[in-house]
């Protein structure tokens, strides 16, 4: 009595506790009584807050701990199906990396990687299912069959499910998944079709060791065997999939490869029964993750799990609520707050937070069934994770221009002599010698060649208009040996050894008004040229040792469009002029005799 809760160095927004008014949200206010009474699960009490965001924000800035530190996810959905209309079997319909990929009708094919597109009522029966359904975090299992034993032990203690129904539903959770790889490796033809295919073969005995899931004591398995299958534990469609022996030969490198290093894997599995009456729904962390073999189609270890089997007759509403949770946890934020959650309250505010920021097209204003392509570059979520202006202070004019230009670390000012150039090495140095290494790859040879081509052109062809433009003294030869020495020493140090150098149209048009300025004023062009030369090497020293490539960040398409429309301007200007000399040192001769037409000089 009389004590309050204190919470030390987190930022609890202040604000009348009397009476606060909320938007209106229909489909909480019949369960507000409930989420209240969950309040206090686990034994922990959080603080109240006037919006999702808030909230959210707060499951964000509690500290890490080893087994809660978010990983890159990879999403699979599974959809329980009859195949060959006797008995079911999970098969694998869409999965995530950033961006949904479904397999195409006739499930010969994964179509483009596209933006997933959500219905709203869709993500408002995913609530409800979080809300209603089984919710397990941390559970420490080591096979798919503890994790179904455990999850209908906690259904049926709930009085969730019944206990007359337990064996068909865990035998249905067992079934066997198929992947969509498996057939691709059926129908594979054994010919090496290029030489990416020759690189390919060398590289993937080494991809899984380098993308560290053979080192995980938890999550790598205790004997891979790159020739034999995977072995399982049991018989019949109960037994379990133990995480012992991983099938390489099933493994799809090339997807492989596109999965970040340390990635963990969320499974989604939804499906129809005709022995439920009503839906079942559980949403399982795992702490540590755990390698199911035979669950994903990568090796990678499992991490999240989300059940949903319903009766039959609502299959195209089950998809899609996969797909919404699906979707969610490739979300920055909800994919943080699923790793750092206590319980079911701080799951159902990553979903709230997430329905804040959705926009909601209206029907009829657009085709539903038309994919959205991945934009180039993804908006960083980094804002929704941090309160924006703390205790409550509103942002200035400056402030908004501030956060508008400065987008990353590589252009913030350090305020130290070179510090940029410090902080710039430190970045490149772990990976500057694979940036060389894995160049020494058959795939990186249509790369090579390409560059070499791109490289060598420009060179070439400006080079003998430079010649032209300045008599002979800088001609193809010269620019091609300089462009060589320069493309060497810029592509070893820069730690850029993809940019293609060489002349172009502004250098041009500057070396033909140094070569006039200087034989119209008797100077020597190369001596000047020479001394240009090292007074920009001095300039350029001078702009790294002050950090002055952080006003890059101030320079807008008006610049580039503005410096552009200038060389565009000065090349019609001296196409024109040339027409123009043409026209008086071959002028028209009006006063023509036909007679005499060939003793026109």
């Amino acid at each position: 009595k009389g004590h309050r809760a204190v919470y030390i160095g987190v930022h609890v927004p202040f604000g009348k506790q009397g009476r606060r008014r909320h938007r209106h949200r229909g489909h909480r206010h019949h369960r507000r009584k409930k989420e209240k009474e969950t309040d206090r699960e686990d034994g922990r009490e959080s603080p109240s807050y006037d919006t999702p965001s808030q909230r959210v924000q707060f499951i964000l800035g509690t500290e890490d701990d080893d087994e809660h530190i978010p990983h890159d996810l990879f999403t699979e959905m599974d959809e329980l199906c009859f195949r060959d209309g006797e008995e079911y079997e999970w098969k694998e319909t869409a999965r995530w990396l950033k961006f949904e990929e479904d397999v195409e009708d006739g499930g010969d094919r994964w179509s483009k990687p596209y933006v997933a597109t959500l219905s709203l009522h869709s993500l408002f029966e995913l609530r409800s299912c979080i809300l209603n359904g089984t919710v397990m975090l941390d559970m420490r299992a080591n096979t798919l069959d503890e994790i179904a034993d455990m999850v209908l032990d906690n259904m049926i203690a709930s009085g969730q499910l019944d206990e007359s129904i337990r064996e068909n539903v865990r035998e249905a959770l067992l079934k066997r998944h198929h992947h969509q790889n498996e057939k691709k490796f059926s129908n594979r033809i054994p010919l090496v079709r290029s030489f990416a295919d020759i690189g390919k073969k060398h590289s993937d005995p080494h991809l899984l060791e380098r993308n560290g899931l053979l080192a995980s004591p938890q999550s790598a398995p205790g004997n891979l065997d790159t020739g034999k299958s995977g072995d399982l534990k049991g018989t019949g469609t109960g037994g379990s999939r133990e995480n012992s022996t991983v099938d390489f030969s099933k493994v799809d490198m090339n997807f492989m490869r596109k999965i970040p290093s340390g990635a963990e894997a969320s499974n989604v599995l939804v499906g129809e029964v005709d022995f439920l009456e009503r839906p079942i729904i559980a949403f399982v962390r795992l702490s540590p993750a755990v390698l199911l073999s035979g669950l994903t189609e990568v090796p990678v270890p499992t991490r999240f799990l989300f059940l949903l089997l319903g009766p039959a007759g609502k299959a195209p509403q089950y998809h899609e609520i996969g797909r919404s949770i699906a979707t969610l946890m490739t979300d920055d934020v909800f994919h943080d707050v699923a790793y750092k959650a206590k319980d079911r309250n701080d799951l159902l505010s990553g979903i709230d937070e997430f329905l804040d920021q959705v926009t909601v097209l209206p029907p009829g204003e657009w085709d539903p069934s038309i994919r959205i392509e991945p934009p180039k570059s993804v908006p960083s979520q980094e804002k929704r994770k941090v309160p924006k202006f703390p205790n409550g202070s509103t942002p200035t004019g400056e402030t908004l221009k501030e956060e508008g230009h400065h987008a990353g670390p590589e252009l913030e000012r350090t305020g130290r002599l070179f510090g940029g150039l410090i902080l710039d090495i430190q970045r490149k140095a772990p990976f500057f010698l694979s940036d060389f290494k894995d160049a020494l790859s058959l795939q990186c040879l249509a790369s090579i060649l390409f560059l070499y081509c791109a490289c060598m052109s420009p060179v070439i062809t400006f080079g003998g208009l430079l010649g032209e433009a300045t008599e002979g003294r800088i001609s193809a030869i010269e620019s091609l040996f300089g462009a060589s020495l320069t493309g060497i020493a810029y592509s070893l140090f820069a730690g850029q050894p993809l940019t293609i150098l060489g002349s172009t149209g502004p250098v041009l048009v500057f070396e033909k008004i140094l070569f006039k300025f200087c034989r119209d004023y008797g100077l020597s062009y190369l001596s000047l040229r020479t001394s240009i030369g090292l007074w920009t090497a001095f300039l350029c020293i001078v702009l790294v040792a002050t950090d002055a490539s952080s006003l890059v960040c101030y320079i807008t398409r008006f610049t580039e469009e503005a410096f552009a429309a200038l060389i565009c301007i000065i090349f019609i200007y001296e196409a024109l002029e040339k027409l123009f000399h043409l026209g008086e040192v071959y002028a028209f001769n009006m006063h023509n005799d036909l007679d005499k037409l060939t003793l026109y000089s």
